[in-house]
């Protein structure tokens, strides 16, 4: 996730990097009783009808769901009813959503975001959709898609890596070399600053807190490398450890070269600075392909892995978060809605999707990647050549944590960025409340 809001302001949302909001308090509930519900009734719904709920509100990703129903419901006979609601939305109000009346299918993450509903029993386990879809997905992505109990809970359909995105003319025209080392890459956004651009573009604005998120797990990443990250993220270390005060201090060096005004820009604001050249790079994922309308930029478009800073953990993890689908506790139409995630896992559907919407890659192994451009073809090079795959901050690590003080704390302390001591001081007073420690 998600994914992650990625959508124009009048349609917050792949977004589905979007953070869960308040997951698990009382603004959820507030939200998803008017905006959030299910498009069925009750226990005598229409057999023939599978209800489907999508965050997928960008343009480009809702007409692909259109194509993935439509082709559903041509070969099975059944209708598919869509609730598409704005992704932000959708991540703000999901718990609620899932203890009422929710579709039969919804859009969903791969991981820990997957387990913690399983875990809760707010979704139904899937095992015999996976008897039928399992031979097309490999060990890992078979991980991901268990709960904590072996079970099966969540169908794959496209995963997207996070790196450094820029625009290969602009490096030409001026003379620009691609950093692989940190200190390379501070050098360059000094170079840029002094060329009249912003060197790094920046949204966080409203609900895209989550885009700070990119950059500071490959910080960690980078810096203490994965196995550290995955536990700080599970909350099994202090936030106040000295390796965690290692990240800010690194942060502070770059955000002397974030663009200005970061703090009330959409993501989607950030990423056009960077197709107009205004911006020389930015952090953030594949799906930024959905900004470009023009193919001749989406051909100058490139990124290169986040920079290594310790030799140690070199450039070996990516984030490469996993989006797909689960089905709801008590379907109205459980076995359609089972028809439906076998159809969703299967390489045809991933080929459709992927047809509508290049800014993802198919996980399924025998699906078609024949059309990929080169900026998708170089994005399945990078996750391929992994040697650690994270799904992102507001996946990887619970999501009330997250919303509630990780992602304040942060983007509270890009505004002031020489508290870092106080700042993690006060995330680590919280930890308590959300995991064992």
């Amino acid at each position: 996730m998600t994914q992650q809001s990625r959508t124009s302001p009048a349609a917050r949302g792949p977004g589905r990097r979007t953070v869960v909001g308040s997951m698990l308090g009382v603004g959820a509930a507030a939200l998803a009783a008017p905006v959030l519900t299910a498009c069925g009734g009750g226990p005598g719904s229409d057999p023939k009808t599978v209800t489907f709920g999508s965050n997928g509100a960008d343009a480009t990703p809702k007409s692909a769901y259109a194509a993935l129903t439509s082709a559903f419901s041509k070969d099975s006979g059944l209708k598919v009813k869509t609730n598409t609601v704005d992704h932000d939305t959708f991540q703000k109000s999901i718990t609620s959503y899932l203890q009422g009346t929710p579709d039969d299918v919804f859009t969903w993450f791969a991981g820990y975001r997957m387990r913690h509903f399983a875990k809760k029993r707010l979704c139904s386990p899937i095992d015999d959709v996976w008897e039928t879809i399992g031979g097309g997905f490999s060990e890992a992505t078979k991980q991901l898609c268990r709960g904590e109990d072996g079970k099966y809970y969540f169908v794959p359909l496209y995963n997207y890596p996070w790196a450094v995105f820029y625009r290969r003319s602009l490096f030409r025209e001026r003379g620009y070399q691609v950093p692989r080392k940190w200190d390379e890459f501070v050098a360059l956004a000094k170079r840029m600053k002094r060329d009249g651009l912003s060197p790094i573009a920046s949204g966080y604005g409203g609900g895209d807190s989550w885009s700070v998120l990119g950059a500071f797990d490959y910080l960690n990443l980078r810096a203490n490398g994965y196995d550290f990250h995955m536990r700080l993220m599970h909350g099994q270390v202090s936030w106040t450890d000295r390796r965690a005060a290692r990240v800010l201090d690194l942060w502070r060096e770059l955000t002397p070269y974030y663009q200005s005004g970061a703090g009330g820009r959409s993501w989607q604001d950030a990423a056009q600075s960077l197709l107009d050249k205004k911006s020389g790079m930015a952090v953030i994922g594949l799906f930024v392909g959905q900004q470009i309308t023009d193919e001749k930029i989406r051909d100058d478009i490139d990124f290169f892995p986040f920079p290594e800073i310790d030799a140690a953990h070199g450039q070996d993890a990516v984030e490469a978060p996993t989006d797909g689908f689960m089905l709801s506790r008590r379907p109205r139409n459980a076995d359609g809605a089972r028809k439906f995630l076998e159809f969703l896992g299967s390489a045809r559907a991933e080929r459709q999707y992927m047809g509508v919407d290049p800014s993802n890659l198919a996980v399924h192994e025998k699906a078609d990647t024949s059309s990929y451009n080169a900026l998708q073809k170089k994005s399945a090079r990078l996750i391929a050549s992994a040697r650690h795959i994270s799904q992102f901050a507001d996946r990887d690590s619970d999501p009330g944590f997250v919303a509630t003080v990780l992602l304040p704390g942060l983007t509270q302390w890009l505004g002031h960025p020489d508290d870092g001591a106080g700042t993690l001081k006060r995330i680590e007073s919280q930890r308590a409340r959300f995991f064992t420690v």
